[in-house]
């Protein structure tokens, strides 16, 4: 048993957690404080770790000409990632129609408040954070990356002046590293007591009442690991079996969690250890958080359809195209939490006058949509980071750092 790996205990906790929350589901729903607490512990670690990993890779390591250039090539990268997520999702439902027969009812219409649809002024607006103690107190990746990319500019930009703040950022990623791995033993615990509440308060038996819905979504995801990011994999020459060993932690705690905040800690420990230079995988893993969420993307495609074939709407191909491109803008900014893409489909409802009663449906079986999609979202964001690596012209895959071609 001593020889078993975090991975191993990690899924034993996820089973076990299934069962518990399958067996006793009143004390199931008992475990939230333990889930809670892991969760907790994951985020003290999120903002200081993206910090120190950024500065001191660009100061250590990057300069502000090579910064630009891996932020032009992720950039792209999402963005052709993501389109394909969001084309891909829509001919899924399409030809799915797993919206067919599901009836919507008026007492589901407070479920989710609608919020106000997202402008391309907001979006940018919340880009830039009026105080770096206010972002890391709410954990805005974002916001911490552009203080953390500016700030490690300013530092690359003084050169030798700056290398007591490097020298500090190199032992703060160190010790953040080794807080992880403290932080990580708790996961099967923490995974468990996540899987046993899910299941103890929304049952197996949600899979039933809207399973093609689940099986769509899943299917999907599937494809689109499959035949996007595996051709993407073999185009950039990553090595699979390393990439799989790197990502398959951070994969499973995100599907347990729900949430890509979760796994970043590890994510950016076994990138780094991975090969993937810390410059880059300090500002390419936080910034796909926001800016290439595969996974969440390619859901809301399926979702928003979905709720108009519930609703027996026809949607024209101008207006599913039109809604794609709405989808493409009001994704960049996404949060890696738990939930966040209800928000972004209520106002895409709104905005295209879909009933707010399918958000209620698609709680019934969110929980079980939520570990999908997000833990494909970090399994596209750790191979972001070694696509923009190999780009840069890195070998990928040992135990003792990165080496450049």
């Amino acid at each position: 048993m001593k020889r078993l790996s975090l991975t191993a205990w990690t899924l034993i906790g996820l089973v076990a957690g299934v069962l518990v929350g399958i067996l006793f589901p009143g004390f199931a729903r008992e475990l939230g404080p333990v889930s809670t607490v892991f969760l907790r512990l994951i985020r003290t670690i999120v903002a200081p770790l993206i910090f120190a990993t950024l500065v001191a890779g660009m100061g250590g390591g990057g300069d502000l000409k090579s910064m630009g250039r891996i932020a032009l090539k992720a950039v792209l990268y999402f963005e052709v990632v993501t389109t394909i997520a969001l084309f891909l999702g829509l001919g899924a439902v399409n030809l799915a129609r797993p919206g067919d027969g599901v009836p919507l009812h008026g007492e589901g219409r407070q479920a989710v408040a609608a919020s106000a649809p997202t402008t391309v002024e907001t979006a940018i607006e919340h880009i830039f954070p009026t105080s770096l103690i206010d972002s890391m107190a709410r954990n805005d990746v974002l916001q911490i990356v552009v203080f953390s990319f500016l700030f490690g500019a300013a530092c690359a930009a003084i050169g030798v002046k700056a290398a007591p703040v490097i020298a500090f950022c190199n032992s703060l990623a160190d010790v953040m590293f080794r807080y992880t791995g403290y932080v990580m033993w708790l996961a099967p615990l923490g995974v468990g007591a996540a899987m046993a509440v899910t299941v103890g308060s929304h049952g197996v038996g949600v899979l039933f009442g809207l399973g093609k819905l689940v099986l769509t979504m899943y299917v999907a995801l599937a494809i689109f690991i499959a035949f996007v990011l595996g051709p993407v994999i073999l185009l950039f020459r990553v090595p699979l079996g390393h990439f799989y060993r790197a990502a398959r932690e951070p994969f499973l705690i995100a599907f347990s969690t729900s949430t890509s905040e979760a796994a970043l800690p590890l994510a950016l420990e076994n990138m780094e250890r991975f090969g993937v230079p810390k410059h880059i995988v300090g500002f390419v893993l936080p910034a796909g958080y926001s800016f290439n969420m595969d996974g969440s993307t390619l859901y809301l495609s399926i979702a928003s359809v979905f709720v108009a074939q519930a609703a027996g709407i026809h949607l024209s191909l101008g207006e599913q195209l039109l809604m794609m491109l709405t989808l493409m803008l009001t994704t960049k900014g996404m949060a890696g939490v738990p939930r966040v893409a209800f928000v972004i489909l209520s106002g895409l409802l709104v905005t295209f006058r879909l009933p707010m009663e399918g958000i209620a449906i698609l709680l019934a079986v969110d929980a079980l949509l939520d570990m999908a999609r997000t833990s494909v979202n970090v399994l596209g964001n750790c191979l972001a980071s070694a696509v923009v690596a190999r780009w840069e012209g890195y070998k990928l895959g040992g135990q003792a750092g990165f080496v450049k071609v």
